[in-house]
């Protein structure tokens, strides 16, 4: 129910507070964007923004990363637990602590408190992915990684600036620990000009409007967020559902690591439980508790309100359950520089167990992975380089539609990739190919999954150059839903004096020049029989060339003719007639 606060504050006004918010939000997020150096973050939006209360509760965010927001409040709450009343008007704290609710160190949080009447009323956050963190490899996410200092420079909840500027010891300790100083300070700016600014606007809403309507408004944000989502599940059969997948190795060893879930809707609540999934990875494909949730918030956001503003109180009907120890609550020193691995297929489980249950809003299994894949090293004159990039894939088909063609995967929001252009002006590697992956087999449906990519580096330098990735995925395959075809995998392949190479996660590749990089996405799976899709839809899929004839007459049951004009609708009879 509303507080008392929120039922007495004139209902204009609330408004007017709560899309100030919002619109600050996305302000935090325009300054950080446009102030970074690195491309991971003002082309890909690798970061999140937003506002929470004075408990971490979060009020307001950028529609950025999805994964970054719901560890906004353990974060926050981090730091409270740290300095306790040690906080002042001023203060900016770092921390990329992934066992005190971070990700993985290359996700860097930047927290400032807001006071207002000289109390603790609310918190600035920014999140941004810093391209270079140290550690044993550049860009610092070695796939083959045993523990968490092999990773680079884990920053426990530092307070790295006050009321007088930036503290020069701590800046020091950055810069001498990453092998970009120049780009990670520069992100390190970013971020604190974002917080800054969230930090001023807050503090000039709880100036104009006082402080108990700013108490109030946050209140009613998250009173009309649990309203919403309460409504939505609702509508949802109670019951208890299950999946079980594997994640395809850890990066260290091939061995799958089986995961489950137990999901279980009772009235307008929604609990996960993880219980029984493997336990923490040797390799770097754990996440943390942190993350896991989410993960787990990304799908519950899916079913309750994938459009609106989130805010904590969305969650109120959320909970999770999973043992610490497991490749989801992985604790220190474990590694988790691909934590997105396990956090992705986190998603996919809790996915795949509801899609059978509301087969209009969750189609079927995805390309899953974020599928990054690294090119490092130094250029001719000496200069060190990063490209991390993470490769959009095929989405899978629901009951009324076909999924989407790359898209970047569940987890990450609204991030993209680069443009072919940024590519070829910042590094010594040319674009060669960039398009659906047409030769692929899977996916097929009475709603057919979306298109996985193929893209294609090759590599203009002398010397100097590694390549290095981890592409989930690359063995199981993204499960059909009603009758319809598996997807297809992710992979890697690297192209040297003419042999091919492929690889699902690899830790270290030295390539020459002339050596060509190819990065693979899977399809998505179908939904429902194949022979069941118009043959006017399969038509037009074999015109725009995502099917070819011969697989349009043996898996659809569709003749078309030679050319790829019409459909023999005689011959298409007499052959789905035998099935």
């Amino acid at each position: 129910m509303p507080t008392a606060h929120a039922r007495d504050l004139d209902p204009f006004t609330l408004e007017i507070i709560k899309d100030k918010l919002a619109a600050l939000a996305d302000q935090m997020g325009a300054v950080l964007a446009r102030t970074s150096m690195s491309p991971i973050v003002y082309e890909v939006l690798d970061f999140a923004c937003g506002v929470t209360d004075a408990d971490g509760q979060v009020v307001a965010q950028t529609n950025g990363l999805t994964l970054f927001t719901g560890t906004f409040r353990p974060q926050v709450l981090a730091v409270k637990e740290k300095y306790g009343d040690d906080l002042r008007p001023g203060d900016v704290f770092v921390t990329n602590d992934p066992y005190r609710g971070g990700t993985h160190i290359c996700d860097v949080c930047l927290t400032v408190p807001v006071f207002a009447d000289d109390q603790l009323t609310a918190f600035a956050v920014s999140i941004t992915h810093w391209i270079e963190i140290g550690g044993a490899m550049p860009g610092s996410i070695p796939p083959d990684a045993t523990e968490i200092y092999q990773e680079g420079l884990l920053l426990p909840c530092v307070r790295v600036g006050d009321a007088r500027g930036m503290q020069a010891e701590i800046v020091d300790l950055i810069a001498a620990n990453v092998r970009l100083p120049k780009v990670a300070l520069g992100d390190l700016r970013a971020g604190t000009a974002a917080v800054r600014i969230g930090e001023r606007g807050v503090a000039g809403l709880a100036e104009r409007y006082g402080r108990d309507a700013l108490a109030a408004a946050f209140d009613s944000l998250f009173d009309h967020g649990e309203a919403q989502a309460r409504q939505a599940l609702s509508a949802i059969p109670d019951g208890v559902y299950t999946a079980s997948d594997v994640i395809d190795g850890d990066g260290v060893s091939d061995a799958p690591v089986p995961v489950e879930v137990r999901v279980t809707i009772h009235e307008d609540t929604l609990e996960v439980d993880f219980t029984g999934t493997s336990r923490a990875s040797g390799g770097p494909v754990n996440c943390t508790l942190g993350a896991l949730e989410s993960a787990c918030k990304t799908v519950f956001r899916a079913l309750t309100d994938p459009r609106g503003r989130s805010n904590e109180g969305c969650f109120r009907p959320f909970a999770i359950v999973c043992p610490p120890g497991t490749v989801f609550t992985a604790e220190a020193p474990s590694p988790t520089g691909w934590y997105y691995e396990a956090t992705a297929f986190a998603t996919e489980l809790v996915w795949k167990a509801l899609a059978p249950v509301v087969p209009e809003r969750l189609g079927a299994g995805s390309y899953v992975s974020l599928s990054v894949s690294y090119v490092v090293g130094r250029g001719d004159g000496g200069e060190v380089f990063v490209l991390a990039e993470p490769n959009d894939g095929g989405w899978g088909a629901d009951a009324d539609d076909d999924g989407a063609s790359g898209l970047i995967a569940t987890v990450d929001g609204d991030t993209y990739n680069f443009p072919v252009e940024v590519i070829e002006s910042r590094y010594p590697l040319r674009v060669e190919r960039y398009s659906f992956d047409t030769a692929a087999e899977g996916g097929a449906g009475r709603r057919r999954g979306g298109l996985g990519i193929v893209r294609e580096y090759r590599v203009l330098n002398e010397r100097g150059v590694v390549g290095y990735g981890s592409m989930g995925g690359w063995r199981r395959r993204p499960w059909g839903l009603g009758g319809g075809q598996e997807g297809s995998n992710n992979y890697l392949e690297y192209v040297r004096d003419g042999a091919t190479e492929r690889h699902g996660r690899i830790s270290r590749i030295e390539l020459e020049r002339g050596a060509l990089v190819r990065m693979v996405t899977g399809r998505g799976g179908g939904y429902g029989d194949p022979r069941d899709r118009e043959p006017e839809r399969v038509l037009e899929d074999v015109r725009d060339g995502y099917v070819t004839a011969a697989e349009a007459r043996a898996v659809y049951g569709v003749v078309v003719d030679e050319h790829g004009r019409r459909v023999d609708e005689a011959a298409t009879a007499r052959v789905r007639g035998g099935r």
